[in-house]
């Protein structure tokens, strides 16, 4: 029978060839060539230029811009994510299955639909805008609108990471727990957070790459002041400046290739908890 299996699932060496060749060709297209040309446009007027338009005032300002939404986001999100994994998971209240849709739901909306969500929300002709302007607050088109934001479309991902293992792992070690006499908060950090931590650490990676990419529907694409990297790039793109777009850009590249890397180690070890 097994021998039935091995020969069934066999694949001729051509086809083996043909279908390994034809994903090297497709990575190599449209992942490495386009990777490489990020770092050979950046370098193009030398070291000297790249520096220059990475420490240009508006590129600062851009990378401490996006650094600072990315602190704030994230550990908002992880807040939000372990909360809701952990009600989902171990209760059942009502509205639970309206509950884990909603967590999906920047999944399946535009940025750019969200982002017209919080001007109708906040924008001077909202509805709270008249309040805020009347008490000296904005936050369309300044700092608190992006963080909203990338708030808005990052936070899945966390507690996508969560539920599906809170689930499969169930309660009986937290049970066990509380049965010796421990108290709620230590179940959850010596036991529930324990279990977790890998699950925990991949959702904050996936969390923390897509803040970092976030484009910034409600920015006001104020230069110096509300330009994350993705908008610097996009404004010094538009101005001709390629060589100092591809700069920026080979930050955000470099940011990108560090978290695969992190992810890359997450899951080897979540892989050798697995075998272990």
């Amino acid at each position: 029978m097994q021998g039935a299996k091995c020969v069934a699932t066999a694949e001729p060496a051509l086809a083996r060839w043909v279908l390994t060749g034809g994903v090297l060709l497709f990575l190599a297209l449209f992942l490495i060539v386009p990777l490489a040309a990020v770092f050979v446009q950046a370098f193009e007027k030398g070291a000297g230029g790249y520096l220059a338009a990475i420490g240009e005032p508006a590129a600062r300002a851009a990378i401490r811009l996006t650094l600072l939404v990315a602190c704030i986001a994230v550990p908002l999100n992880v807040l939000f994510g372990v909360a809701a994994s952990w009600a989902i998971a171990r209760f059942d209240f009502p509205f639970k299955n309206m509950l884990t849709a909603l967590i999906d739901l920047p999944f399946a909306v535009s940025p750019v639909i969200s982002g017209f969500i919080f001007v109708l929300l906040f924008g001077a002709q909202g509805v709270l805008g008249p309040w805020l302007a009347a008490h000296g607050i904005r936050i369309i088109f300044a700092v608190p609108g992006i963080v909203l934001a990338t708030i808005f479309v990052t936070f899945p991902f966390v507690a996508r990471e969560l539920i599906p293992l809170m689930q499969e792992q169930g309660a009986e070690e937290e049970e066990a727990a509380m049965v010796l006499g421990a108290s709620g908060v230590q179940t959850f950090l010596r036991v529930t957070l324990r279990n977790v931590k890998w699950g925990l650490v991949y959702g904050v990676i996936l969390c923390n790459a897509r803040a970092m990419g976030e484009f910034g529907a409600v920015s006001g694409h104020i230069r110096g002041v509300t330009n994350t990297m993705p908008l610097h790039v996009e404004i010094l793109y538009n101005e001709y400046d390629f060589s100092a777009a591809f700069a920026v850009a080979s930050l955000l590249t470099l940011l990108a290739l560090v978290t695969l890397a992190v992810k890359s180690f997450v899951e080897w070890r979540c892989g050798e908890g697995a075998v272990g």
